[in-house]
């Protein structure tokens, strides 16, 4: 109210100015006229006047039913169209980049969060769990610390956020558990642990507590690990056998919807989340799983992890495969992703060998050679690899990096699992044919 009163007197003052000053070729009597200084002056005719006479002219032409908030608005829409002029074209470039980073995190969080919703929408103890626990929270808003209404005397008032977290709401440190292994046990548990996305880019400290903290269980054949609807308080690592996640519907049909095998991880969910389980987990055959708590989730995987899902999102929805990919599967297939680094004509793979990986390229550039001949060139986003593991044929090219490469690779199972092979080899055949 009080912007509108203040531009509604300026207006008023410089209208009469406006009049004087208009058409440009008029005479500049109404300006002589005024007993302001000659810098005053030229500043009402070379920089006030023109601003006004477009902004009237534009309010004339639209005849908006409220003349001062569209008035506001032209003036607002004016500043930023002239310090969008004013960026050079790399600083245009970097606020692009920086929007682009900050929609593909959102999309990896909508992913995430829709595949949680997809899994546990038919459960309905899953759902009662949740309604249980809104009711929890409510009940514990309605109930202040027993000293929230004492007297606060002459003592000086605290900050917002020191009343909001102060003996009401305080974090402890965190500790992580220690759990006795062998050396021998210590070596396996780091061989699994590579296999591993999820703790790929950790720190050597924090790698080390992860090791102390996690701890071997042993699953017989056709145990239930994990029921669906249950509070989660562990993930599992696997280091051998495999595992149905399995979903129960609400007609009481039990789907399985994915198997899960060594190096995977499985129940992180629930974790992430702070959700009941969305799936129940069945042991297929004798299995050696690694157990982590929840506590040390948090503090040491779970961001790092989030980073790394945000990071290879929005790099996936750059390749023409992969744009027609539900955010949550991409998501998925981000989970599953390695680096892998090749110095200048290093073998990636090679003519006639079994393949067992698929290739995104995110940096750099290779190419492939069939009996000695160059064929095929690839850069960033493009793919290589597929058509060993879909048709299940030996390597049809020799493939070596060109300069330094960056480059993404999926193993044979989550690639099968994940990617759409019919849509995979229709594209191949439109690009080797």
């Amino acid at each position: 109210q009080f912007g509108l009163t203040l531009f509604t007197v300026l207006y008023r003052r410089f209208a009469s100015v406006l009049a004087a000053c208009a058409p440009r070729c008029a005479t500049m009597d109404g300006i002589e006229t005024m007993r302001v200084s000659e810098e005053k002056k030229d500043y009402i005719v070379n920089i006030l006047n023109p601003l006004l006479e477009e902004m009237v002219a534009e309010t004339i032409h639209k005849m908006p039913k409220d003349p001062s908030m569209f008035m506001l608005d032209w003036f607002e829409n004016k500043k930023v169209y002239q310090e969008e002029q004013a960026l050079t074209p790399e600083e245009k470039q970097r606020i692009i980049a920086e929007n682009e980073k900050l929609q593909a995190e959102i999309n990896a969080v909508k992913g995430t969060v829709q595949a949680v919703v997809t899994m546990a929408k038919d459960d309905p103890a899953a759902k009662k769990a949740a309604e249980e626990d809104e009711d929890e929270e409510d009940d514990d808003d309605d109930e202040p610390p027993p000293d929230f209404e004492r007297p606060l005397g002459n003592r000086a008032r605290q900050s917002v956020s020191a009343e909001a977290y102060g003996e009401w709401n305080t974090k402890k440190a965190f500790v992580a558990r220690v759990v006795t292994k062998s050396e021998a046990q210590k070596d396996r548990l780091k061989a699994v642990l590579s296999k591993c996305f999820m703790f790929e880019s950790l720190e050597e400290n924090d790698f080390n507590v992860i090791i102390g903290a996690m701890k071997e269980v042993q699953v017989a054949a056709q145990e239930r690990i994990i029921n669906q609807g249950d509070d989660g308080n562990f993930l599992f690592v696997i280091e051998s056998g495999d595992f149905d996640c399995i979903i129960k519907g609400q007609d009481g049909a039990e789907k399985v919807v994915k198997t899960c095998g060594p190096g995977d991880v499985f129940g992180e969910l629930a974790l992430l989340y702070n959700a009941p389980r969305a799936a129940s987990v069945l042991c297929n055959s004798p299995s050696v799983c690694w157990q982590l708590d929840r506590d040390t989730f948090t503090h040491i995987v779970k961001d790092s992890a989030q980073k790394k899902r945000c990071r290879y999102d929005s790099f996936l929805a750059r390749v023409p495969l992969l744009a027609n990919m539900e955010t949550s599967e991409r998501s998925q297939l981000a989970d599953a992703l390695r680096v892998e680094t090749f110095a200048d004509a290093a073998t990636i793979v090679s003519q006639g060998e079994v393949g067992n990986k698929f290739y995104i390229v995110e940096e750099g550039a290779a190419v492939a050679k069939k009996n000695g001949v160059q064929v095929m060139e690839y850069g960033s986003g493009d793919y290589f690899g597929e058509l060993a593991l879909i048709r299940n044929q030996p390597r049809a090219a020799t493939v070596t990096a060109h300069g330094q490469a960056k480059l993404l690779s999926v193993d044979g199972a989550s690639f099968n699992r994940l990617l759409n092979v019919g849509n995979l080899l229709e594209r191949s055949h439109q690009v080797y044919k």
